[in-house]
C-alpha cells in the first residue's frame, strides 16, 4: 500500500478510517520486523536492533508519523508505507 492509499483509507470511513490506518500500520511494523529477522537469518547485516526493548502495537502510528514529518522532503505519495516503517524502525532502533 502506498502513502496515498493509506491516507485515502483513513478518510474513507468517518467512523473506522483511523482504526483501519492503525491496524494497517501495526501489521506493517510487524511484517517489517519479521522480514528483517528473516534477512538476518539468511546472512544480511542487521539494520534494526531492539536490544531488548519492546515494541508495542500502539507505537506503530507514532513511528510512522514521526518518520514522515522528519523526512517530509524524501517521501512521495506513491512510495510504500512499508518503506517508511522500515526507515522509522532503523532510525529509532539503530545498530
Amino acid at each position: 500500500m502506498t502513502i496515498r492509499e493509506l491516507r485515502a483509507l483513513e478518510k474513507s470511513d468517518a467512523k473506522q478510517g483511523a482504526n483501519y490506518k492503525r491496524y494497517y500500520l501495526v501489521g506493517s511494523m510487524e511484517a517489517t520486523l519479521a522480514a528483517h529477522d528473516a534477512g538476518i537469518r539468511a546472512g544480511a547485516a542487521p539494520s534494526i536492533c531492539l536490544n531488548g526493548r519492546r515494541l508495542e502495537p500502539a507505537m506503530a502510528e507514532g513511528l510512522y508519523n514521526t518518520e514522515l514529518k522528519r523526512n517530509s522532503d524524501l517521501y512521495e505519495a506513491d512510495m510504500p508505507v512499508q518503506m517508511v516503517m522500515g526507515n522509522a524502525l532503523a532510525t529509532v532502533y539503530p545498530c
